[in-house]
């Protein structure tokens, strides 16, 4: 009979912690929380300090009776689960259900599960931690009231279903946001001029204009570029200086949860959510043959990068096994931790360095190869020596104008050898002259000018989030913690609020509507502000620096006076939906897209006089039907083709799918939002200099005919031409 009871949360750790422990230990899984908040209520007395009042999940009923006969049988009950705030909340549940006289309850926290880390848990285990217990019920229970409260009005002034968060609503602000930068977002003009240059020592090299008459060069049209070049092209050039220096790249400490989330979807196109599913995997135990199963990985839910002296010895050690020496530096490698990170846990790193990847790579999935890879890689970078590059800069006179060159040649890789950080598509750090050879020059020297080169540019909008970005601009701005990530990401998916199409976050209409509303009657609770200073006295009371009664009741004073004004003045959309410029055949009334249980539709403003109502197609997916089921699809009034929903520069708009032959669009505007410019109709008239349609536009002082190319073609005519 077992005399110890070690309680995790996920059976897949059963079989790993088994092994290292022996027959006297009965290990149990929870699966998971066990208790939570009931779903028919608030489960919240909000007159007696918020006290919860947790019940047993339906489902984990039966998971709870086994483990109090097991825990009947043991003298010291061992609770291990994750070494968070999530996994304190489950042990705290667990001993309430299962203490009593002659048990003695122990906290064991596993950072990643090799025998070592086991059995020291086990030898030297700790007390339950009250204050972490505190700190995640405060975070139910804000969350709670926030997804209690303002889900109803939703409902009401909507659709039923729909949903608020605390954190998720937030996110979404913050991608809806970002849409409508990009929708005001006014391109601009500008031109970079090259001059390919030859010296008295080979090769010839480019330089780039950068100054004039010692101000920043800013060239905004063709036409002045054109003037710059045929002054550039009568002046002598000569190198006014040259600077060379090497210079060092130092590597990345090894990964946080938001770090890894961040390079898996830059490097292996994983979503947050199929990161931590891998990670985890890899944290519980894989089995690897002989060795049985093994944790890969220290635990995966971290914003800390210190790693233990042990592990700090151990690569080290391999590097100089390895590796030259010059790739070992002489003395260890230390990171500081961002302010806020609460250095509950190591960085993620390899469990053991015994396990090298291409050695347990048959035992692996494709998957859980390519992350463990990833994390082995920057982990050992981490600690290998900089890389080194001989880096030139030459700067060249031309009468008034600067122009400058620069090279980068890489002269010892070093860590790079290993690992080189990913980029995003908009990554600020280029590696541009990297590789690019510069001849030897001397100043004073006169160069010869080969060719002047003019490239037209124009300003781009800020760039909708990837995961990566999301979750980089989550964590820069204090929105939830390394835990919460994945599950944001995955939540405003869910609620189809926002979708990720190419890589790309785009708010859905629905999430347009519900953001704006909620911006305007809880702007405190929508803040980003607001919401990462709730995380930070979270964090607090995790310290035992903060009182979650009082965090509560600073809270909840003014979400309830919010609360009642929305009751009131919160306006509906659920009779009105988003106007669109189309008219109702059967009525002449607008007609607007609506929610039903099905989905989105286009309906007659008219109702209940009028019922007539049309499908809406998503472009690219499949016609999804409207409330009743049995309605047209949407055609279109010129060529009888189905229209879809698509996104333009200036929002969403309908358009037919007889295009390029038929060019119909019809508008959608936002509620409360100015109204779109004025849709173009192309037209068969060609420009007469770039050979692009011409199209009817209309400006402030009436219609005309605008070249289709513009901004690089600007021709326009009279429209009655």
């Amino acid at each position: 009979m077992s005399s110890s009871l070690v309680i995790v949360e996920s059976p897949t750790k059963v079989k790993t912690i088994k092994k290292f422990l022996g027959a006297d230990y009965d290990v149990r899984a929870t699966m998971g929380h066990v208790k939570d908040l009931p779903k028919s209520s608030l489960g919240i007395d909000l007159k007696d300090g918020f006290t919860p009042s947790y019940k047993i999940i339906e489902s984990k009923k039966k998971v709870i009776a086994e483990i109090k006969k097991a825990a009947q049988k043991a003298t010291h009950i061992y609770l291990a689960p994750d070494p968070d705030r999530e996994g304190e909340a489950i042990a705290w549940h667990i001993s309430e259900e299962i203490g009593g006289k002659n048990k003695t309850i122990h906290r064991a926290l596993f950072n990643d599960l090799t025998r070592n880390t086991v059995l020291e848990a086990i030898n030297h285990p700790l007390a339950l931690d009250r204050q972490k217990f505190e700190a995640q019920q405060t975070r139910r229970i804000l969350d709670r009231l926030v997804g209690y409260k303002i889900s109803p009005l939703l409902w009401e002034k909507v659709k039923r279903g729909l949903s608020a968060g605390r954190v998720q609503s937030v996110a979404v602000r913050l991608i809806c946001d970002r849409e409508k930068e990009i929708n005001a977002f006014v391109s601009e003009e500008y031109w970079h001029i090259t001059a390919s240059l030859s010296g008295t020592n080979p090769p010839a090299f480019d330089s780039r204009l950068v100054k004039i008459s010692g101000k920043k060069a800013k060239v905004t049209s063709g036409e002045e570029a054109e003037q710059i070049m045929a002054d550039l092209g009568r002046q002598p050039f000569l190198v006014a200086r040259v600077d060379k220096k090497e210079i060092k790249r130092q590597p990345l400490p090894p990964f946080t949860t938001s770090k890894l989330q961040q390079e898996a979807s830059r490097w292996l196109r994983f979503s947050a959510k199929k990161t931590m599913s891998v990670a985890q995997q890899l944290y519980e135990g894989v089995e690897l043959g002989p060795d049985g199963s093994v944790g890969l990985i220290t635990y995966m839910r971290t914003d800390s990068v210190r790693i233990s002296e042990e592990a700090l010895q151990a690569v080290r050690t391999y590097i100089h096994d390895f590796y030259p020496p010059a790739f070992l530096p002489p003395k260890p490698r230390f990171f500081k931790n961002s302010a806020a990170a609460q250095d509950a846990h190591e960085a993620i790193r390899p469990s053991s360095l015994q396990y090298r990847p291409n050695d347990v790579k048959q035992y692996l999935t494709p998957d859980q190869y390519k992350l463990y890879l990833l994390i082995w890689n920057r982990f050992v970078a981490s600690q290998m020596s900089p890389a080194r590059f001989d880096s030139t800069v030459i700067d060249i006179a031309a009468g008034s104008y600067e122009l400058r060159a620069q090279g980068s040649i890489l002269k010892f890789s070093g860590y790079m050898e290993v690992y080189r950080e990913g980029k995003d598509d908009n990554g600020t750090e280029p590696d541009d002259e990297l590789g690019r050879l510069l001849p030897e020059v001397n100043a004073g020297e006169t160069l010869q000018l080969l060719a002047l080169t003019p490239e037209q540019k124009f300003t781009q909008p800020p760039p909708r989030f990837s995961e990566a970005t999301l979750v980089r601009e989550l964590e820069e701005k204090g929105i939830g913690r390394p835990s919460t990530y994945a599950t944001i990401l995955a939540t405003i998916q869910d609620r189809e609020y926002v979708v990720l199409e190419k890589g790309r976050f785009h708010p859905t209409d629905l999430g347009m509507v519900v953001t704006d509303l909620l911006v305007e009657n809880f702007p405190k609770i929508l803040d980003v502000t607001f919401t990462a200073s709730l995380e930070n006295r979270l964090d607090l009371i995790e310290e035992g620096k903060n009182d979650r009664i009082a965090i509560l009741n600073d809270f909840y004073t003014e979400f309830s006076r919010e609360l009642q004004a929305a009751a009131g003045g919160m306006k509906s959309l659920k009779g009105k939906g988003i106007p669109t410029d189309m008219t109702c055949e059967k009525c002449g009334s607008p007609m607007a897209i609506k929610w039903g249980k099905n989905g989105r539709f286009i309906a007659c403003t008219n109702y209940p006089e009028c019922r007539n109502t049309m499908n809406l197609q998503e472009s690219g997916n499949n016609q999804s039907s409207n409330e009743g089921g049995n309605a047209p699809e949407l055609l279109c009034q010129n060529c009888g083709k189905p229209m879809v929903l698509k996104q333009g520069r200036f929002g969403k708009f309908m358009a037919c799918t007889g295009y390029p032959e038929c060019k119909t669009t019809v508008k959608i505007n936002a509620p409360g939002a100015e109204p779109p410019p004025k849709e173009v109709v192309v037209t068969d008239r060609l420009c007469e200099k770039c050979g692009k349609p011409l199209a009817i536009k209309e400006g402030r002082f009436g219609k005309f005919l605008g070249c289709t190319g513009y901004p690089a073609c600007k021709v326009i005519h009279p429209v009655h031409l």
